[in-house]
C-alpha cells in the first residue's frame, strides 16, 4: 500500500480505488498517462485520496507513484488481470492492469469501500449463445465494494446484464435526475435501473446500509455521462454493429473483444467516443470522490453516536475479548545498531494491532459483526484507532479518561531481528470480569467467543465458567509465552474449544501442566 493511501486509511480519510486496465488496455500512450493523472487530480481536488491499483512485477500495488503509472502506461506486454488471472500473474512475477473484478478484490482486501471506473463489463451481445459474461458481474455478486460507473459499456447487452446483476444480488441504482440506466457513451439505454438515488448523501446512505448488513455483494451506482459529451444513441449503435461485424470476421473474442471494440468505435465516430469516454471517466471520478467523502462523514458521525443506529435483529454474532495496541516499528538501516546514545538511521512506521483487535478485524472483513470488548484511553492514539477501524463495530470498547492506549515499540535490525521491545499495556487490566459480565446475554448466545492472553486471569476464568454452563465454543489465543498459561493455572482450560499457540507458547503451557516434553524437544530459557 502506498504510504499516502495507508496514512489516509489509518486516519479515516476518504479513499477512492481506481482501476488500471484503462491505462494498460483502454488508451494509447501518452493519452492513457495524462488521463490517469487527471483522474487522480480530480479525486484529490474533491477531498479524497486516489488509490490506483495495479500489479507490478508480481506484486499488487494499492496506490501508484507517478513513475509506476508511467511504467504501466508505456508497457506493451502487460496482462489484463481479472480474478482468474491473479494467481498466475503474481506467481510468475508479471505486471498487469487490474479490471473491475481485479480492482474490487484488492480494494476490499485493504478496506476501501468506494471504487470508480468508466464502465463495467457485462453480458456480451449474443451471450445467450456464447456464454461470454464478464467476471465483473460475478465479482459484484461476491465482493462488498461500491462501484461508481457510467453503467454498462454500450457494446454489451444491457438488458441481460441487468438481469444477471439481479441474479447475483447486486443493488443497482441510477444516480442523478433520472432513473434510466445509462449506456456508457449515452444517457439512454431504454432500461430502467431498479433504484434511483439523487445525490452523494443518498449514495453514502445506500453504501453504509449495504456494509452494515454484512452482505457479500457489492453496489453499482450508475452515473450518466455529461450531456454535452454524450454521443447520439443512433450514431453509437450503428458504429457498434459495424465493429461487432468486423470482430466476428477476425475471430476476436474473450477479453480481447472489449479493447478492440472501444478502439474501433473511436475510429468510426471520428474520436467522439473517446472524447465521451474521457468525459465520463472524469465525471465518475468527481461523483465517486464526493460519495466517498459523504460516506466517510457518515461513518464518523455514527461512530460518535450522532446518528441513531438501527437495532440489530440479526442472528447472534461472535464475541471477541482482547487487546488493542498501537505498534511503532523502528527498523535500522544498517546491520549494526549503534549504542551510546547515538542516532541510528532507519525508518519508523505505525501500525494498529492487538490480538483481540486483529481477530475482530478479520471477522469484520469476513462479513461478521463481532461484539468487541476491549479498552483504550482517551488520547490521540484512540482517535487514530477509531478512524482506522471504521469498518468495525467499536461501540462497546471502553474509553477511559486518564489512561493510555496500549502501545508497543520495537527496534529491529536491518535483517529484521528484534533488538529491543518496549510495551505500555497496563490498560488491558481494565478488561475486567465486571465490564465483560455486562454482556452476559450476548456471550451466552454467541456462536464463538474469542479471548486473548492480554485479558486478566479473572476475566478468562469467568468466560470459561460461562462456557461450561452454556456449552459455548471458546477460542483462546495465547498472545505470547508469558501470558499463554493463564487458563492452565486451574481447570479453566478444560472449557476451551480451540487454542492457537506457537511452539514457545505450547512449551510454556506444557510446563504449567507438568507434562513431559516429547522426545527431541527441549525447554528454552
Amino acid at each position: 500500500i502506498q504510504p499516502s493511501v495507508q496514512e489516509a486509511m489509518m486516519e479515516g480519510r476518504p479513499v477512492v480505488a481506481l482501476e488500471s486496465t484503462i491505462i494498460t488496455h483502454g488508451m494509447a500512450y501518452p493519452q492513457n498517462l495524462s488521463m490517469a493523472r487527471e483522474v487522480e487530480e480530480i479525486v484529490t481536488t474533491n477531498g479524497a485520496v486516489p488509490a490506483t491499483i495495479g500489479i507490478l512485477r508480481g506484486r499488487i500495488h494499492v496506490g501508484l507513484t507517478d513513475e509506476e503509472l508511467e511504467f504501466l502506461a508505456r508497457s506493451k506486454n502487460v496482462i489484463k488481470v481479472s480474478r482468474r488471472d491473479l494467481p498466475y500473474v503474481l506467481s510468475q512475477g508479471l505486471s498487469g492492469g487490474t479490471t473491475v473484478s481485479g480492482t474490487m478484490i484488492a480494494a476490499h482486501k485493504v478496506g476501501i469501500p468506494v471504487f470508480v471506473t468508466g464502465g463495467i463489463g457485462g453480458v456480451h451481445r449474443g451471450g445467450e449463445n456464447t456464454l461470454d459474461v464478464s467476471a465483473d458481474l460475478t465479482e459484484l455478486g461476491r465482493t462488498p465494494v461500491a462501484v461508481v460507473s457510467a453503467g454498462v459499456k454500450s457494446i454489451l447487452d444491457i438488458g441481460r446484464t441487468l438481469e444477471y446483476l439481479e441474479t447475483q444480488g447486486v443493488c443497482v441504482a441510477a444516480f442523478g435526475e433520472s432513473r434510466e440506466f445509462p449506456a456508457f457513451f449515452t444517457h439512454h439505454s431504454g432500461f430502467q435501473a431498479p433504484y434511483h438515488i439523487r445525490n452523494e448523501e443518498e449514495a453514502a446512505e445506500l453504501i453504509a446500509s449495504a456494509l452494515g448488513l454484512g452482505l457479500s455483494s457489492g453496489v453499482l451506482i450508475a452515473v450518466p455521462c455529461p450531456q454535452e459529451q454524450a454521443v447520439s444513441g443512433q450514431v453509437i449503435e450503428e458504429a457498434i454493429q459495424q465493429a461487432l461485424s468486423e470482430a466476428r470476421s477476425k475471430g476476436i473474442t474473450g477479453k480481447e473483444l472489449t479493447p478492440f471494440m472501444l478502439q474501433k468505435l473511436n475510429e468510426l465516430t471520428d474520436g467522439k467516443s473517446l472524447d465521451s469516454n474521457l468525459a465520463l471517466i472524469q465525471n465518475n471520478a468527481r461523483v465517486g470522490s464526493c460519495i466517498a467523502v459523504a460516506l466517510s462523514k457518515l461513518q464518523k458521525a455514527r461512530r460518535k453516536g450522532n446518528l441513531p443506529q438501527q437495532e440489530d435483529k440479526t442472528s447472534p454474532q461472535p464475541v471477541v475479548i482482547g487487546g488493542i495496541n498501537v505498534d511503532f516499528i523502528a527498523k535500522a538501516q544498517n546491520p549494526v545498531i549503534l549504542g551510546g546514545g547515538q542516532t541510528n538511521a532507519g525508518r519508523v512506521r505505525r501500525t494498529f494491532g492487538g490480538v483481540g483487535r486483529n481477530l475482530a478485524d478479520c471477522l469484520s472483513r469476513l462479513g461478521q459483526t463481532p461484539l468487541f470488548l476491549s479498552a483504550v484511553g482517551k488520547d490521540e492514539h484512540s482517535e487514530s484507532i477509531l478512524h482506522y477501524c471504521h469498518h468495525m463495530d467499536m461501540s462497546t470498547v471502553l474509553h477511559l479518561e486518564g489512561r493510555s492506549t496500549a502501545t508497543y515499540c520495537a527496534v529491529i535490525t536491518s535483517a529484521g531481528e528484534l533488538s529491543v521491545g518496549l510495551g505500555d499495556m497496563d490498560i488491558h487490566h481494565q478488561i475486567t470480569e465486571q465490564y465483560v459480565s455486562q454482556f452476559k446475554e450476548n456471550l451466552c448466545q454467541a456462536p464463538l467467543v474469542c479471548i486473548d492472553g492480554n485479558v486478566p486471569l479473572s476475566t478468562i476464568q469467568y468466560i470459561c465458567q460461562l462456557a461450561r454452563e452454556h456449552q459455548l465454543s471458546v477460542c483462546y489465543e495465547p498472545t505470547d509465552e508469558n501470558k499463554a498459561s493463564k487458563p492452565f493455572l486451574s481447570d479453566s482450560w478444560k472449557a476451551l474449544t480451540y487454542i492457537s499457540p506457537n511452539l514457545q507458547e505450547l512449551r510454556a503451557i506444557n510446563r504449567t501442566l507438568g507434562n513431559p516434553l516429547p522426545a527431541g524437544i527441549e525447554y528454552s530459557e
